[in-house]
């Protein structure tokens, strides 16, 4: 099944870079949203420095390590046989380890009174996640690039937008969890300056990711 490890390390490599580009952009918006409040140069080098510390060391770990037991999880299902019964296995096993690096969840109090709400959308992320993971590793086809995987992976430009579309569903629910009660957020400032970047970056990815799609099959 040499066609499974090609495929794991082309997807890998188009996570990662999806991964630094998000940090790259969520920066810029951080600075775009502090340059707009009268007040901000207060919470200004708590926020920046807050941001940097998070973007270079727990985002960026956490988020490679949930690409990888993500990879990893479906990797396994696939090879011990890719029934109903071990897809429920392969998700109680690796969510826990997804949870861990999950950044949403990360930054929020678990003491909350909507943490669990936030956690069973992080679940139904991973679960989607693990689908759509499975599916690009099945592909046998010869290839060598992730858009010639996409095209395999989801044959008409139809079907990868509704699958874009479900995920995105689960990242706008997180964040609308968020934004009806910023409480949950267990930051030291400027609450409502990330709350306004996370939804302005979410909706400027969303774009991204559907201009990706017209690209990858025109």
């Amino acid at each position: 099944m040499e066609y499974l490890d090609r495929n794991y390390a082309i997807i890998k490599e188009r996570m990662i870079q999806q991964m630094e580009e998000s940090l790259k952009k969520g920066r810029k918006l951080i600075d775009t949203e502090l340059d707009t409040g009268i007040l901000n140069f207060i919470v200004r080098p708590v926020v920046k420095a807050f941001y940097d510390f998070w973007a270079k060391h727990d985002a960026r770990k956490g988020t490679l390590k949930q690409i990888d037991i993500t990879l990893e999880a479906g990797k396994q299902l696939l090879l011990n046989g890719n029934s109903e019964e071990e897809f429920n296995k392969i998700v109680e096993e690796y969510f826990p380890k997804y949870l861990k690096g999950d950044q949403v969840t990360y930054q929020c109090s678990k003491h909350h009174k909507n943490y669990e709400m936030l956690k069973e959308n992080a679940k139904d992320t991973f679960i989607n996640y693990l689908e759509e993971v499975k599916t690009f590793l099945s592909v046998e086809e010869d290839l060598s690039e992730y858009s010639e995987l996409a095209r395999f992976a989801f044959k008409t430009k139809e079907i990868a937008t509704l699958n874009l579309m479900k995920q995105l569903e689960f990242t706008e629910k997180g964040i609308r969890i968020i934004e009806e009660d910023p409480t949950i957020l267990s930051l030291p400032a400027g609450k409502k300056i990330i709350i306004k970047a996370l939804r302005k970056g979410f909706e400027d990815t969303k774009k991204e990711f559907l201009g990706s799609i017209d690209d990858t099959y025109d």
